[in-house]
């Protein structure tokens, strides 16, 4: 499994509000309106996470991370997601794809990169966990 993470900061004219609602219901199905089917090709998952700066418990200060939020894609292997990656920077999809993100995010400069995880034992008996995918209810 491989896990793609962007980091994006919203345009500054845009409340929160405005971004959340765009990138929900216009960018995020983006590739779909595109008739691309699935949208994201041989994706496993696709979550946008918004940040909310809360109070650092040591300092007591509340820090602006930088972005508004970090979008996260999960794949079954690197061959998916570069072919994925691929599909994105086609010439028939880019300017579709840059000119939607002029009307959300700050730039194009949005930091792309793929995570290395390591889950601690969290269980009550301090035993392994683990988080089931499902499809449907």
């Amino acid at each position: 499994m491989l896990k793609q993470i962007c980091f994006f900061r919203k345009r500054p004219d845009m409340t929160m509000d405005e971004f959340m609602d765009y990138y929900e219901n216009q960018h995020s199905q983006l590739a779909q309106k595109m008739g691309a089917q699935p949208a994201i090709p041989n994706a496993v998952r696709y979550v946008r996470r918004y940040l909310v700066p809360e109070r650092n418990p040591i300092t007591g200060e509340i820090h602006d991370p930088g972005y508004d939020c970090i979008m996260e894609i999960w794949w079954n292997s690197r061959e998916d997601f570069e072919r994925s990656q691929a599909i994105i920077s086609s010439p028939e999809r880019l300017p579709m794809t840059k000119a939607d993100e002029e009307k959300l995010f700050a730039g194009h400069e949005n930091p792309v990169c793929t995570c290395i995880e390591y889950d601690s034992p969290m269980g009550p008996n301090g035993e392994a966990t683990h988080v089931d995918l499902r499809y449907g209810d």
